[in-house]
């Protein structure tokens, strides 16, 4: 998915580390001459100094930043900030309460640190999550459900951090709902942290102090610090360095990942561990570096927004603003406390020092609570959000004062350090076993997820009146809707590995079908395309063909620049994968069809996108193939089997707003007005989203359409196929199977193939015998018409100067002039000319040419055709123009126009308006024509009520003429009996001359018309 605006990773829920420990000061000795709890310098018995109280209030500024974010208050976009804040105080707390252990007892007691930690920490998370388990599964649907459940799970075993960057970096699994645990990933890192640098602190003390084995015991103690910060300082750089790459290469992995966060920890441990304490200066520069610091944490809190490259150098600024303000605080040998205008006197003010304490409960409540309402009621506005937000003080409140405080005081649960790790192991066992227990149920009722058997699937309707045939007999039994939401999730097409991640820079080769067949079909572009591989590939099989795959995760067709919510920068790697595909196909053999599709929310600036779009199919229109442009389909904006899930009996509950599933489409709008030369459209929405009403269905005649809240299913590709197959066939892009350009095979949809002919062969080559006959000279045999009858002056030769394959699967006819000034050229005729529609029924005659590449004075003269003469006109070559003349291109003089016309009826006059014919009238064909193939078709039906001669340039109708216009004799004379077909390059002329172009010395020979195919084929 694709992929639509998103949020980078700071929209998730901030970090909340470690918010409970007393809050002491850093080592160090005070004025007057005593130290502070765990000093290593010589002097009294050491004593606390005191708590940090502006500590305390930096929480608070902290998680109010947080809390202002997730309420999207205006303004305050950059509040997510407040998780490097948290880390900076958790990481400095932390190391000091261990390294001083350290210093003063010779060992950090690994238990204890971390009974410590279970008490304080894991009960209050434990009531969030039970109750998160039961309250979500009264609020939320059972599908969502069961995802929340696998959330609980992870957050009580403190992983949720990486289960939320496997969902986040895997763009096959977007489009769900936020989790109402997604903010636990901060606590799940914080845990880690510990894990990890306890037991390295552990560690280093231990060797330290058996290799400084003389001394005074304190004085061994010293040795920890200095060994201790040069590790903290190496893991704090090399950290940094990975979040940095992290951040350019996958941004969520970045945010999310523990071992990107550790620098911030290592920051706030550097504060601990250095000995800021006896740094001198003048007591207004720690009062402005306390102020600085603050300022910038709120200036990033205002500033930053969801643009911002996080964490990467962004985060550095509160990262060291927070440091600043913590080391502001800190006493020192220059002053015994804190400045009565230091930043710190604000910050240990009773208001803030409430919010700090109350401020981990208050985050663990607010983001559920906020998450589960929305679930609920649908999207809120941010005051309602802000509203929800204050209420969950509530039993944050209640939280604290009656579990936490009572367990953190407990003299039964801290005297012996198992105890509290018992009470640790019992706050993760009892949500897993909530967990569990819900998440089973939930299981049962969604049922088995299976894959979908597709050979029970009913049939798919062609005609685009409804979505299976009428006429098929629905599913029996089994789920309500097919596939059922659980299936409907993982209901993927199954091309592997061949829809590349956004890290790819190139596709594999993904061919699939008849693999060997010369013809293949392309499916190109990002995941909305890739969600039409089962389709097509059940199209290219049934002719015999292959299907290539060249499609790569949310990567705009287009050439437009876009940011990836995977990598949360810039996609570059989009813009090297669309060049090299491009190439791809410019070098590999041409291609039969190549179907085009992408997501059509990557910009709303029209003429940006059409200037991304002219780029992209330049290049593939140069391959002169037939290309189609695959509409895309609804968005739902809205996770649909989740909302399935709880309304499989009236899924109507799940429609989604027409209006915003179906935005204007700039490219669909300019080919429907022939201003897109080469490119022809397509659209199954009529089907997918039937009517006019306010709502688009989410189910469909029982068929479940979407897997996420923007692509299909795979259920609803294949069972589209057949309108699919409908829309190409009659576009004129993909023959009918036993049509034209099909393999031999049994006729469909009434199609029946006369000829087709693809020039295949070696370069320098005569065009098959077997379809086509030379004309010669400058008239036909006898002469009944100098000059061809219309002033030309070339002679026309059986020449492969004139008349040749190119080897590269295209008829070259080139006009030539020798030394003389003589002009030559090639006219080739079909041997059959019995082409006719049958009785009541339909000829269409089509040619893919790139016109001659030449224009100005260099074309002077130059007339390439593409049209019919009545078969009767062999009998001795007379009776024009009664016998009928369907002229299906014409070009002259190299102008960036073509044209069609019919003759018929008399020589003068009459019907057909003869010596002009009914003409269409210059049809715009820009320089494309010269240098990229299109399709030149037209059609003769007699159907009853019908009646009509149809021209049309790639794919679009632009001239029409119809039995109304003229008598029936001369109507049947013209159309109604055996055609044969002419290519031929004219020099010169009476049509040339009237468009004030006559040959002179400056007219160019060898510049040839080029035709990729010619087909011929009919339908009742």
């Amino acid at each position: 998915m694709s992929s639509p605006p998103i949020s980078p990773p700071p929209a998730e829920a901030a970090a909340v580390p470690e918010l409970r420990p007393d809050a002491y000061t850093i080592p160090g000795p005070p004025t007057g001459g005593t130290v502070s709890r765990g000093s290593d310098a010589p002097g009294p018995a050491p004593r606390p100094t005191g708590f940090r109280p502006d500590i305390e209030g930096l929480r608070a500024v902290a998680v109010l930043a947080v809390l202002a974010f997730h309420a999207a208050v205006p303004g305050l976009a950059g509040g997510f900030v407040g998780v490097d804040v948290f880390l900076v105080i958790s990481g400095y707390l932390i190391t000091g309460l261990l390294v001083r252990e350290a210093t003063t007892t010779g060992r950090i007691r690994l238990g204890e640190f971390f009974s410590r930690r279970a008490r304080r920490l894991l009960p209050s998370a434990a009531i969030v999550l039970g109750t998160v388990a039961l309250v979500g599964a009264w609020l939320t649907v059972p599908l969502r459900r069961a995802d929340l459940e696998h959330d609980v799970l992870a957050a009580a075993l403190s992983v949720a951090n990486w289960r939320f960057v496997a969902q986040q970096t895997d763009y096959l699994a977007a489009g769900r709902d936020e989790s109402p645990l997604l903010h636990f990933w901060s606590l799940a890192v914080e845990e880690q942290f510990y894990l990890f640098w306890g037991p390295l602190l552990a560690l280093t003390a231990y060797l330290v102090l058996r290799v400084v084995r003389r001394g005074r015991p304190d004085g061994r103690g010293r040795a920890v610090r200095p060994v201790a910060a040069a590790l903290a300082a190496v893991l704090t750089l090399g950290s940094f360095a990975l979040s940095l790459r992290w951040t350019h290469d996958n941004v969520s992995l970045a945010y999310l990942g523990t071992p990107s966060r550790v620098w911030q920890f290592g920051v706030g441990a550097l504060l601990a561990l250095l000995p800021w304490h006896l740094l001198r200066g003048p007591r207004p520069l720690r009062v402005l570096v306390g102020w600085g610091g603050a300022a910038a944490v709120v200036g990033c809190v205002l500033a930053y927004d969801n643009t911002t490259p996080y964490p990467g150098w962004a985060a550095l600024v509160p990262t060291l603003g927070t440091a600043a303000v913590i080391l502001a605080g800190t006493p020192g040998r220059d002053t015994g406390g804190s400045d009565r205008l230091g930043v710190d006197r604000l910050l240990a003010l009773r208001a803030p020092r409430a919010i700090g304490r109350l401020s981990y409960n208050l985050y663990l409540w607010h983001w559920p609570v906020l998450v589960l309402a929305g679930a609920k009621f649908g999207p809120l506005s941010w005051p309602v959000k802000v509203a929800l937000t204050a209420a969950a003080a509530l039993p944050a409140a209640a939280v604290m004062r009656w579990v936490e405080r009572p367990l953190r005081r407990s003299r039964t649960v801290s005297e012996l350090p198992r105890r509290g790790l018992s009470l640790g192991l019992a706050a993760v066992v009892i949500p897993v076993v909530l967990a569990l227990v819900v998440g089973t149920g939930t299981l049962r009722l969604l049922g088995p997820a299976a894959p979908v058997d597709l050979q029970g699937l009913p049939p798919g309707s062609p005609d685009g009146t409804s979505l299976l045939v009428r006429t098929a007999t629905p599913p029996k039994g089994g789920p309500a809707v097919v596939p059922d939401p659980v299936q409907a999730r993982a209901d993927f097409p199954p091309d592997g590995e061949c829809e590349v991640a956004p890290t790819a820079t190139t596709s594999p080769d993904c061919r699939f079908g008849v693999t060997g067949s010369p013809d293949r079909i392309v499916l190109l572009g990002d995941s909305h395309a890739g969600q039409w591989f089962s389709a097509l590939l059940a199209l290219a099989a049934e002719r015999h063909w292959a299907l290539e795959e060249l499609v790569k995760q949310g990567c705009p067709l287009p050439e437009l620049t876009v940011v990836n919510p995977q990598l949360g920068r810039t996609y570059r790697e989009c813009d090297t994968w669309r060049a090299n595909a491009l190439t791809r196909l410019k070098e590999g053999p041409k291609p039969r069809l190549i179907v085009v599709s992408t997501l059509n929310r990557y910009t709303d600036d029209r003429q940006l996108l059409l200037q991304g779009w002219e780029k992209t199919l330049a290049p593939l229109r140069e391959l002169g193939v037939p290309i189609v442009y695959l509409r895309d389909t609804p968005i739902p904006g809205t996770d649909v089997p989740a909302c399935v899930s709880g309304h499989t009996e009236a899924p109507a509950a799940c429609e989604f707003p027409r209006e915003k599933a179906l935005w204007a489409d700039p490219l669909a709008e300019e080919v429907a007005a022939g201003r897109v030369p080469g490119v022809r459209s397509v659209s199954v929405n009529e089907v997918i989203c039937p009517g006019s009403g306010r709502s688009c269905p989410a189910v469909l005649e029982r068929i479940l359409l979407y897997r996420d809240d923007a692509h299909l299913t795979n259920v609803a590709a294949v069972v589209l196929t057949p309108r699919l197959e409908r829309l190409l066939v009659g576009s004129g892009a993909l023959p009918a199977k036993g049509g034209p350009g099909a393999a031999p095979g049994p006729v469909v949809d009434g199609w029946t193939q006369l000829l087709r002919d693809d020039f295949d062969g070696p370069a320098g080559s005569r065009p098959s015998a077997a379809d086509w006959q030379y004309d010669l000279g400058t008239c036909y045999p006898g002469c009944p018409a100098p000059q061809w009858g219309t002033g030309e002056i070339e002679t026309m030769t059986d020449s492969t100067d004139n008349v040749r394959l190119d080897g590269k699967g295209a008829l070259e006819i080139v006009p030539t002039r020798d030394g003389n000034g003589a002009w030559s050229s090639g006219r080739i005729e079909s041997r059959r000319a019995d082409f006719a529609p049958p009785p009541g029924g339909v000829l269409r005659i089509e040619a893919s040419m790139a016109l001659p590449d030449v224009t100005g004075p260099a074309a002077a003269g130059y007339w390439p055709a593409f049209w019919t003469l009545g078969g009767e006109l062999r009998n001795g070559f007379t009776g024009w123009p009664a016998i009928g003349e369907l002229d299906i291109m014409e070009q002259v003089n190299g102008r960036d126009a073509v044209f069609g016309t019919m003759h018929c009826g008399v020589l003068d006059g009459g019907p057909c308006q003869e010596p002009r014919g009914l003409g269409s009238g210059d049809q715009p064909c820009p320089a494309e024509c010269r240098t990229g193939f299109h399709r030149y078709a037209v059609e003769v039906d007699l159907k009853p009520g019908a009646e009509q001669v149809r021209w049309y340039l790639d794919g679009r109708e632009h001239h029409r003429v119809t039995a109304a216009q003229m008598d029936r004799a001369t109507w049947d004379k013209a159309v109604g009996r055996g055609l044969f077909l002419i290519l031929n390059v004219a020099v010169g002329g009476n049509l040339p001359t009237a468009f004030g172009g006559a040959v002179t010395p400056a007219t160019e020979p060898g510049h040839p018309l080029r035709v990729d195919y010619v087909s011929v084929a009919t339908r009742p």
